[in-house]
């Protein structure tokens, strides 16, 4: 189902989105859906690894530079 909206853009992503289309033969609107999923996707992938992660000890990012100087990383 496709819903017609307004949105607002700038001036220059509408013309690249426009180019793009006209590269791709795709509609503005196509791209912008697909656009708008992947940025989605990667919410949800990011969530996925947050949660996988949440039991991991955490460190503090001074004890994490101390342990790069340590190991000659730094």
């Amino acid at each position: 189902m496709s819903v017609r909206t307004t949105i607002t853009l700038d001036e220059d992503i509408l013309k690249l989105l426009k180019f793009k289309a006209l590269d791709t033969s795709e509609l503005v609107s196509s791209l912008v859906n697909a656009i708008i999923i992947d940025a989605f996707r990667e919410d949800a992938s990011d969530l996925k690894a947050f949660d996988e992660r949440k039991n991991e000890e955490t460190i503090s990012y001074e004890l994490l530079l101390q342990k790069f100087q340590v190991s000659g990383k730094l």
